[in-house]
């Protein structure tokens, strides 16, 4: 979680990346169940059903689990999955980063759950938020008001819009026809500069 937080600051936090790309693989390959009933032990339906994907909070896959093993181990909690879905996007895993996130948006349809709604310990609960890192993830925006620096280093390449805000302003950062671009809703982002990087995925 300190090495998710310090990503989205835009600070390096100084540990060996090719680890850290592999610990966020590990947490995909053992905890994310594309149906929950391959979990030997699941509770809390509210969270997810048998039938549905989602990431679950811990797993034994030497078969070393506990006999009284962490409270929640066996549930799936929306932030959690986005913080690793953001995560696995900011470090170049798209595509498990967003199996990730397909999957809980399926549970939170509409149809058994509140779209807007991410039940954990109760209704609207606040760590869900970090759904927000899927933002900065996906487009690399981030503006340091210090340097007065915006920068742009999206994880997928094309056109895009995304919706920034900064202490002082809010808008739409993107890039249309390989340029850069802001959009100042209100307020203002005193940007003098635009640092813009190619998407990692290349196109």
């Amino acid at each position: 979680m300190g090495i998710w937080l310090s990503s989205a600051c835009g600070v390096d936090a100084g540990v060996d990346k090719a680890k850290i790309e592999s610990h966020l693989l590990a947490v995909h390959r053992h905890n994310f169940a594309k149906d929950l009933r391959e979990v030997p032990v699941f509770r809390a339906p509210e969270y997810a059903s048998a039938g549905e994907a989602g990431l679950v909070n811990c797993t034994w896959p030497k078969g070393d689990r506990p006999t009284l093993p962490l409270m929640y181990a066996d549930e799936v909690w929306a932030g959690v999955e986005y913080e690793v879905a953001s995560q696995l996007i900011s470090v170049g895993r798209v595509e498990e980063g967003l199996e990730i996130v397909r999957a809980n948006r399926r549970r939170y349809d509409g149809r058994t759950r509140n779209p807007f709604d991410s039940v954990e310990a109760g209704h609207w609960y606040a760590r869900a938020l970090s759904a927000y890192a899927l933002l900065q993830a996906c487009s690399g925006a981030r503006f340091d008001a210090v340097e007065r620096v915006l920068y742009l280093t999206p994880a997928i390449g094309g056109d895009f819009r995304c919706f920034l805000s900064t202490a002082t302003g809010y808008g739409v950062v993107g890039v249309k026809d390989r340029q850069p671009f802001v959009e100042v809703a209100a307020g203002a982002i005193p940007y003098r500069r635009i640092e813009y990087l190619q998407a990692r995925d290349g196109k």
